[in-house]
């Protein structure tokens, strides 16, 4: 028995060409975003190459390489560190002084004669 062939019908067909026709639209928004992802990504590739470029050439002028200097601000951010945990270690226990656990218990209150 052979398959029955079954016509399109006609707001089938209508339905599918806008589904293709959207489809396109959507592919050419990715491929165009795409184009633009790729050409921000060249100048920022580029970006980078010139700042290579950069500082090689101001590595080979100046007596102390970038890698120096920036092992200096390293040095100076843990010396900073360090300080600032001493300034909250000396205020913490500053502030704790007058503090007990016996004085954050709460208390009853006295009793009164109201009668």
């Amino acid at each position: 028995m052979p398959a029955k062939k079954i016509a399109p019908s006609e707001p089938l067909i209508d339905e599918l060409i806008k589904h293709n026709i959207a489809l396109e639209k959507v592919s050419l928004e990715l491929l165009d975003s795409m184009n633009k992802m790729t050409c921000r990504m060249d100048r920022m590739l580029s970006l980078f190459e010139e700042a290579a470029k950069n500082i090689e050439r101001a590595e080979k002028l100046d007596e102390k390489p970038l890698a120096k200097q920036i092992s200096d601000l390293v040095e100076q951010n843990k010396t900073i560190a360090r300080g600032l945990i001493l300034i909250e270690r000396f205020v913490r226990d500053k502030t704790s002084i007058g503090f007990s656990s016996s004085n954050l218990q709460p208390k009853s209150l006295p009793k009164t004669n109201l009668q």
